[in-house]
């Protein structure tokens, strides 16, 4: 197969020519009206995704980092307490408890579906209270790869302890858990629209979504500047947060076909596991739940398998990529900040799991191609 053309890990420029004809008025318009900050389109944006996700408010932002950021400003979450996470995620869910001065708490995961561990969230919010140092404050559950966390537990853990809820969707938006698409399971629910992401913009973006009229009032407050009713009103300290209209435009035109895709990458996802469900370790699925399927990714036996693996597929053409070859707790930015727990689950899974392509251009022929490589090199 070494003569064969690559396969592409993300083809945003197919997505683009299926969307050309819908997306080219759209840019246009803006360009027409020149409201590149909070125009027309950002506004049509958030409550077309209001809708799509069922939640009651939608504000869009600058990144889902800033997200993120948000809405733990919004809580006032600081110096002296303690954010809960999981190890096993992108940088971005651990450094903004540490930009506003807060600190992560590191929890494991389950081995099989990658979400947090709920028992382990548990015991890890009360060693926090036993030591006595730092004051338990919020959780963040990740919807990694695509997938729901297990947010009826994380939410019970979370009342019990009295802690903001959020939900880092980044990777799950579109995701459906208990008969409803991922938006209103937490107190706030923040995603990304960044390109790689299944419904991804032409640049950084994100969004916020929340049920209280207060919280939404507070982000839109937040994401500029901390302004009040008026421009030079200034209530709080906030940030430039803000959505570009032309991104807002972008997200439009995909939005036309994102069902579409969804179903693609499920298929895709479908015809990964009854290929390859003998020969490495498939992703398990979150019950009662359809995924959004951001990242396909299978467990090798060893990280020497997996060298072995990614190294035939590259021979091959066929590209893969490891999310994630540290967990955070093991990253020099963190150490400072971890108690020193061991997180086994998080630690081992780093060191064998590696994810394929799917995106919903993938061909037939492309999936078989893929399939056959793997299977070759296992």
């Amino acid at each position: 197969m070494t003569d064969l053309k690559p396969i592409p890990f993300l083809d945003l420029k197919a997505q683009q020519a299926r969307i050309a004809a819908d997306l080219k008025p759209r840019i246009d318009a803006v360009l027409a009206h020149c409201q590149f900050i909070l125009g027309p389109e950002v506004v049509e944006l958030e409550e077309k995704l209001a809708a799509f996700c069922g939640a009651k408010h939608c504000v869009s932002v600058s990144s889902g980092t800033d997200a993120l950021q948000i809405a733990m400003m919004a809580e006032e979450i600081g110096r002296g307490d303690a954010v809960f996470l999981p190890a096993f995620t992108y940088t971005a869910t651990a450094e903004v408890p540490l930009v506003l001065g807060a600190t992560p708490v590191f929890v494991d995961i389950d081995p099989r579906t990658f979400q947090i561990d709920p028992a382990h969230l548990e015991q890890r919010i009360n060693e926090v209270k036993a030591a006595g140092k730092l004051t338990p404050r919020a959780v963040i559950g990740v919807d990694l790869f695509g997938q729901p966390a297990d947010w009826p537990a994380i939410r019970e853990i979370a009342e019990r302890h009295n802690l903001f809820t959020l939900d880092d969707c980044a990777q799950a938006f579109g995701a459906i858990h208990h008969g409803r698409r991922l938006g209103a399971s937490a107190d706030a629910t923040a995603t990304s629209f960044f390109p790689s992401k299944p419904f991804g913009a032409y640049g950084d973006g994100g969004a916020l979504f929340t049920e209280s009229d207060e919280r939404a009032a507070l982000y839109r407050s937040l994401r500029t500047h901390g302004e009040g009713k008026a421009r030079y009103e200034v209530l709080r300290t906030g940030m430039n947060g803000r959505l570009d209209t032309l991104q807002a435009a972008v997200l439009l035109s995909k939005l036309t076909v994102f069902e579409e895709e969804l179903d693609a990458r499920a298929r895709i996802a479908a015809a990964y596991d009854g290929r390859l469900g003998n020969a490495v370790v498939t992703p398990a699925r979150v019950p009662d739940s359809v995924s959004a399927w951001a990242i396909y990714a299978v467990v090798l036996p060893d990280g020497a398998a997996r060298d072995k693996m990614q190294a035939g597929l590259k021979a091959d053409g066929v590209p893969s990529a490891i999310y994630y070859p540290r967990p955070l707790h093991h990253q020099p930015a963190y150490a400072s900040a971890h108690d020193g727990a061991a997180l086994p689950v998080s630690e081992d899974i780093s060191t064998r799991i590696m994810a394929l392509p799917l995106h919903p251009d993938l061909t037939d022929q492309d999936v078989d191609r893929i399939c056959q490589s793997v299977l070759a090199h296992c």
